[in-house]
Formats: structure tokens, sequence, C-alpha cells
């Protein structure tokens, strides 16, 4: 009698869609980490600012929300991002207990070379895919994420 050998329980799970798209994602993340570490920010300080950017003025706490970050790591974020010379808090005009945040002048330049870093990174990311693989797999993620 033959026995058939099933697979090991790690070769199991490093088989599964979860496992490879998370691997995927880890690398992808780094490297757009290491591209955008070239500005100065970290990937919490980018989503900030870029939030900000499309957003703003918006109070902090809409960003907590929109961005599902701790109320504290936003107070820290933005703090390094004013320091930085990248946004401002100022009083809501609409409600002066309130602080609503702006981009300011060079924080929109550092999104724009931001934006093109982040490119390059998933252009070396997607580099083992044809033109068409990479539009195919694209697609596929977008189907699945919005599923």
């Amino acid at each position: 009698m033959t026995r058939i050998e099933a697979p090991g329980a790690l070769a199991h799970i490093q088989s599964l869609p979860s496992w490879l798209v998370g691997r995927v994602a880890a690398r992808g993340r780094g490297l757009v980490a290491e591209a955008i570490a070239e500005e100065g920010l970290r990937l919490p300080q980018h989503a900030i600012l870029a939030a900000v950017s499309e957003c703003g003025p918006v109070a902090q706490a809409d960003l907590v929300r929109r961005l599902g970050f701790d109320a504290k790591d936003v107070v820290l974020l933005l703090n390094d991002l004013e320091d930085a010379g990248l946004a401002v808090r100022r009083p809501d005009p609409r409600d002066r207990r309130k602080n609503a945040v702006t981009v300011t002048e060079a924080g929109t330049q550092t999104l724009e070379r931001c934006a093109e870093l982040a490119e390059r990174a998933n252009t070396e990311l997607l580099a083992p895919l044809s033109a068409a693989e990479g539009k195919r797999l694209m697609e596929l993620l977008t189907r699945v994420h919005e599923a």
C-alpha cells in the first residue's frame, strides 16, 4: 500500500493566499517605507500628511476616525509634522475648542516627492511581472479588497 504524503503544516500555511498576500504586502510596505524615509517620513506620518492634504483643514479627531489611529499617536505624529514644517494646527474656525490641521506648502511638496518614491518602490515590487500581469494583479487585488 502506497502512502500519500500530506504537505507539512508549515508548507500548507505558506501555500495559502492569505499567507502570500501578507508576505507580499510586508515587502511592499518595507520598500515604500525605505523610499519615503528619503523625505524624512515614516509610514504613519505619511498617512497623516496625505489625509490632511486630502481632507484639510481637518480636526484631529476626524483624522483619528478616518485613519483608525490611536488619538495619542495622532498628536505625536502631528507634533513631528509641525516640527518639520509640513503641517500646522490652528483653532478650527467652526469650533474654537478644536484644532484644524492643514498642510503647508513644504508638506505638499513632500507629498509629491513621496508619491514619486512610492511609485518607484511599487515598480520594484512588481518587477517580476510583465506590465499586463501587473495590471491584472491590481484588478484582482482590487476585486478581493472590495468584496
